[in-house]
C-alpha cells in the first residue's frame, strides 16, 4: 500500500512537472501530463489553470464525454482514475466569461502509461517448419507478442527467450531464438545434425518479457511446434552440352527448388558473366555457344539466399561438360622449321619430325592428322624427300644428296577426318662433306731471297692449296703446317681464312753468317677428317729461301754492367772488360762517353775499364757511363751499353761529436729526466758508420758523476749520475765509436755546466768580474788617489801666484806693464 501511494505520488509530480514546464499565459492552451490508475483521494486536483480569470462566470468544460473532468477555484480536477489503454488522452475545451466578454482555452490531457498489462502471443498455437540442410542463423519462423502498453516506453519493450526444448534429441541446443525480433532459427548443432528421421518434431517453450526483460517485468509463455522436413534442396545432375550449338538462346539446362521459405537465386562459378543465369523459380539457362577448347566443363555454383541477401543451404554444385564437335584445324606449333643433312646421307635417312596439333577432344577422331608432301623448291631433282603420312618423319628417298642444291624449301601439309588443314615450311640445308682434300697447284715454290736484317713479321712468300669442298665450310678450310727445315723457328705461317692463303712470315732475326739457305716443307690438311679420298702427294709443297748477307754492326755480350771498386783503391786496376763481338769479323773500337771528371779510362781495342785516380766514396758513391763499341770499317755501325760503378765504403772517417752545448747546463740537485742530448756523425757508409757508440772515460769518479743513455744509432742522453753535485763547470771526456772491426774513434772532453736551478729549470749563475774591470776597492783607490792629486796641483798654483804677487810687488817699477804668466 505504501508503495501504491510513493507511486500515485511520484506520477502527481511528474504531471505538475509537465504542467508547469508547457503552462502558457493568460488565454493560451495547456497541455498537462496525468498518470494512469490513480487510487487516491477524489476528487483528484490534477493542475491550476493560469489562463482562468479570478472573476470568471458561467465556466462550462467540453470535450469529456464520461464527465471526469471538472474545475473548481481555478484548478482541474478529475473524479475517476484514468486509463491510458481506454483513452490516451483527452482534449478538453474550457469556456467562460470575464467582464462580460466570453472566453475560452483548450486543455490537453495526456494520460502517462503505468506498466500494468501483461504482454500476451498473438497466436495461442504456434507452429512452424524447419527444411533439412537450412545454415544456422537464418530464421524459418517468428512468434509475435503484444503488450497493451506504451510502445514508446520500456513497459512494452519486449524481449523473448527459449526457455526448453523437448525431446532434447540429438542435442539439447537445437533452436536459438532472437531476443528482440522472436526469430527462431538452428544453432550450430541443429543445422549439422537435424534428422527428420531421428526427430521429426519439437516442442519449443518460448518466454516473452516487458520491461526489455529486467527483473520486474511482467511475463508469459508459450509452447512453439517445429516439425521438421525434408528439401528438395541438391545438386543436380550433370549436363553434357555440344560445343557451338546453334540455338536459339537462352536454353534450359537444369533445374533447381528449394523448398522452404521464399527464397532467391543466384548462380558464382568461373564462366564468363552471363554465360548462365538462373530465375526465380530455379530454372538454369545457358545464353551463348560453348567452345570446348576454351573451357571444357564448367562448375556451377547455385546459390539460395533470402531477400536480405543473407544465404539459407549450402550452395549446391552443377557440372556442365561440353561435348567436342570438329572445330579445329590442324596447326604446327611454328610456321618454318630449319634442319641439315648431310650430302653422303643414305636413302631412308631421317631428318626431321614434324608435329602437329589439334585442339579438338584427344579422346576422339577429330585429333587424327594425316602428313604430305605438297611442295619442294627447287623441283629438281624430284623424289629427293618423302613424309611418313602418319608420323610426319621426314626422310631421305633419293639414293645420294651429293651434288644437288645447297639448300631445299619443303611444304608439308597436315589435315585431318574432316578436311581441315595447314602447312609449314622445312628449310633443308645440304651439308657438304669433307670428301676433297687440299691440293697445291704446285710441287716447288722459289727460291725466294730475303736480306738478313729484315725485320720480324716481314713476308717472305704467300701460296696457296685449293679445296673442291663448298667454299666456305669446315669441310674448305685449310690448316697448313711447317713440316721440316723450320728447325729453329725462324718461320711462322699466317692463314687467311677467307681465300684459304697461308704466308710464310719471318718468326726470328736471321743471321746470313750462321745460315744462308732454307729449305721448307708445308703439309696442308681440312680441319675436320676426310670422309673420302686421302692426302698425297699434292698436299705437300717445297718452299726455298736464300738469306742476303747484309754488314752488321758490333753485338755487345751485356746492355747493362754493374761493378764494384773499394774507395782509396790503386788506380790503373782493371775493375771491368766489356765484351763485344761482329758478325762480320771487322775490328772493334771501345771509347767511353759520360765520364766528365776523367776517373776512368777503357782499352781502345781491349775494352778494360780502368780507374785513373783513387775513388772517394763519400765524394761520391756511384759512377753511370756509356761504353760505345763502333764497326772499325764502318764507323756509322755501333753498339753501346751502360757502365755502373759502386764505391765500395771503407771506414776512413771517425765519428764526431756534432752541435753547441756551451750554453747548456744540468741542474743541482738532478733533475728527474734531465739530460743533455748529445748528437753525432760518421762520414762513412752505414756499414761502418750505421751505429755510433758512446762511452765514459775508464775514471771511477766519472762514472759516479755522470751516465751515457743511448736514444738512437747517432744520439745519447748525459745527464747527472748522483743526485748533488756542487756547482761549477765540468769536463766530461767521453769516447765516440763506429760500429765497424776494428773501430774508428774519437775522444771527446765536453765542458758542462753544473748549477742550482729556480723552480722554473733557469740556472742560477752568480755573476763573475768582467775581465780587465776594477774592483770596489781599486776604484775606490783610484778616486781617492785622483782627488789628492787634484789638490796637491790647486796648492802648487796658489802658492806660485802668492809669491809671483811679492815679487811684482817689489819690482813693479822695473817690470812692464804688461807680464805673462
Amino acid at each position: 500500500m505504501a508503495e501504491n501511494l510513493a507511486t500515485q505520488a511520484f506520477l502527481a509530480f511528474i504531471a505538475w512537472v509537465i504542467f508547469d514546464g508547457f503552462a502558457p499565459g493568460c488565454g493560451e492552451n495547456v497541455k498537462i501530463g496525468v498518470p494512469e490508475n490513480y487510487d487516491g483521494i477524489f476528487p483528484w486536483y490534477l493542475a491550476k489553470l493560469p489562463s482562468l480569470q479570478v472573476n470568471y462566470s458561467d465556466l462550462v468544460v467540453t470535450g469529456d464525454d464520461e464527465g471526469i473532468f471538472g474545475v473548481d477555484a481555478q484548478f482541474l480536477y478529475a473524479s475517476k482514475p484514468l486509463d491510458r489503454e481506454k483513452q490516451p488522452s483527452y482534449s478538453l475545451k474550457v469556456s467562460f466569461k470575464a467582464s462580460v466578454q466570453r472566453q475560452s482555452f483548450t486543455v490537453e490531457v495526456c494520460v502517462i502509461d503505468k506498466n500494468d498489462n501483461v504482454p500476451s502471443f498473438i497466436e495461442e498455437s504456434m507452429r512452424g517448419s524447419v527444411q533439412l540442410g537450412l545454415l544456422k542463423g537464418i530464421p524459418f519462423m517468428r512468434v509475435e507478442a503484444v503488450d497493451r502498453d506504451d510502445r514508446n516506453t520500456p513497459h512494452a519493450e519486449l524481449r523473448f527467450s527459449l526457455m526448453e526444448q523437448t525431446p532434447r534429441i540429438p542435442s539439447s541446443q537445437m533452436f536459438c531464438i532472437d531476443s528482440i525480433t522472436g526469430e527462431v532459427s538452428l544453432t550450430e548443432e541443429g543445422s549439422s545434425t537435424l534428422d527428420p528421421e531421428m526427430c521429426g518434431r519439437y516442442k519449443l517453450s518460448v518466454m516473452v518479457k516487458d520491461m526489455a526483460g529486467r527483473a520486474n517485468a511482467f511475463f508469459t509463455t508459450g509452447l512453439v511446434t517445429v516439425e521438421v522436413t525434408g528439401n528438395t534442396w541438391a545438386s543436380p545432375d550433370p549436363v553434357r552440352l555440344q560445343e557451338n550449338l546453334p540455338g536459339p538462346y537462352p536454353i534450359r539446362i537444369s533445374e533447381v527448388t528449394w523448398s522452404g521459405s521464399q527464397a532467391a537465386y543466384n548462380l558464382a562459378g568461373e564462366f564468363p558473366e552471363m554465360l548462365f543465369t538462373v530465375t526465380r523459380e530455379g530454372v538454369i539457362y545457358l545464353n551463348a555457344p560453348l567452345d570446348r577448347e576454351t573451357q571444357d566443363q564448367f562448375l556451377v555454383n547455385i546459390l539460395v539466399e533470402r531477400p536480405d541477401g543473407r544465404e539459407i543451404a549450402k550452395p549446391v554444385e552443377l557440372r556442365v561438360m561440353v561435348g567436342d564437335a570438329n572445330d579445329n584445324r590442324p596447326t604446327f606449333p611454328q610456321a618454318q622449321y630449319h634442319t641439315v643433312v648431310k650430302e653422303l646421307a643414305p636413302r631412308g635417312t631421317e631428318i626431321l619430325t614434324v608435329q602437329a596439333a589439334d585442339n579438338d577432344d584427344p579422346k576422339t577422331d577429330n585429333v587424327r592428322i594425316f602428313y604430305r608432301l605438297v611442295g619442294q623448291i627447287p623441283e629438281t631433282p624430284r623424289a629427293l624427300f618423302r613424309v611418313d603420312r602418319d608420323s610426319g618423319v621426314i626422310s631421305v628417298q633419293a639414293d645420294s644428296m651429293e651434288g644437288t642444291a645447297p639448300q631445299y624449301t619443303l611444304t608439308i601439309a597436315a589435315e585431318d577426318a574432316k578436311g581441315l588443314n595447314s602447312s609449314c615450311t622445312v628449310v633443308v640445308t645440304v651439308q657438304d662433306e669433307n670428301n676433297n682434300p687440299p691440293v697445291f697447284s704446285q710441287y716447288e715454290y722459289g727460291p725466294f731471297h730475303i736480306l738478313e736484317d729484315a725485320s720480324v713479321g716481314t713476308t717472305v712468300a704467300s701460296v696457296t692449296a685449293g679445296d673442291a669442298d663448298v667454299r666456305g665450310g669446315d669441310s674448305w678450310l685449310v690448316n697448313y703446317r711447317l713440316e721440316s727445315g723450320n728447325e729453329e723457328d725462324a718461320f711462322a705461317l699466317l692463314t687467311d681464312r677467307q681465300t684459304n692463303e697461308v704466308s710464310l712470315v719471318l718468326a726470328k732475326a736471321l743471321d746470313f753468317e750462321r745460315e744462308s739457305e732454307y729449305i721448307l716443307v708445308i703439309s696442308a690438311h681440312n680441319p675436320v677428317a676426310l670422309v673420302a679420298g686421302r692426302y698425297g702427294p699434292a698436299s705437300t709443297a717445297t718452299v726455298s729461301i736464300y738469306v742476303d748477307d747484309v754488314n752488321e754492326g758490333p753485338i755487345l755480350s751485356q746492355s747493362h754492367y754493374e761493378v764494384t771498386v773499394r774507395e782509396g783503391e790503386e788506380p790503373g786496376r782493371v775493375i771491368a772488360t766489356i765484351r763485344g763481338y761482329d758478325p762480320d769479323s771487322h775490328p772493334i773500337r771501345y771509347s767511353l762517353q759520360g765520364d766528365t771528371k776523367k776517373y776512368f779510362s777503357i782499352g781502345k781495342y781491349s775494352g778494360e775499364l780502368k780507374t785513373v785516380q783513387a775513388l772517394d766514396r763519400e765524394e761520391n758513391s756511384t759512377y753511370t757511363m756509356e761504353v760505345l763499341a763502333v764497326d772499325g770499317r764502318n764507323a756509322s755501325l755501333s753498339a753501346s751499353t751502360l757502365v755502373t760503378v759502386q764505391i765500395l765504403d771503407v771506414n776512413d772517417n771517425s765519428p764526431v761529436l756534432v752541435g753547441d752545448y756551451s750554453w747548456k747546463y744540468l741542474c743541482t740537485p738532478r733533475w728527474e729526466d734531465q739530460a743533455l742530448v748529445l748528437a753525432s756523425r760518421d762520414s762513412d757508409g752505414p756499414q761502418h758508420g750505421g751505429r755510433l757508440n758512446f762511452s765514459l772515460r775508464s775514471d771511477a769518479i766519472v762514472r759516479r758523476n755522470w751516465k751515457l743513455t743511448p736514444i738512437n744509432d747517432t744520439h745519447t742522453n748525459l745527464s747527472l749520475n748522483i743526485p748533488d753535485l756542487p756547482p761549477e763547470v765540468y769536463t766530461v771526456p767521453f769516447t765516440i765509436s763506429d760500429s765497424s772491426s776494428p773501430p774508428r774513434s774519437t775522444f771527446i772532453n765536453l765542458p758542462v755546466t753544473v748549477c742550482p736551478c729556480n723552480a722554473r729549470g733557469n740556472c742560477k749563475v752568480p755573476v763573475e768580474r768582467l775581465k780587465g774591470m776594477p774592483t770596489i776597492k781599486s776604484a775606490l783607490c783610484i778616486l781617492l788617489g785622483t782627488f789628492a792629486f787634484i789638490g796637491l796641483m790647486v796648492t802648487l798654483v796658489f802658492v806660485d801666484l802668492c809669491q809671483n804677487r811679492e815679487d811684482l810687488d817689489k819690482n813693479k817699477d822695473e817690470l812692464p806693464q804688461k807680464y805673462s804668466v
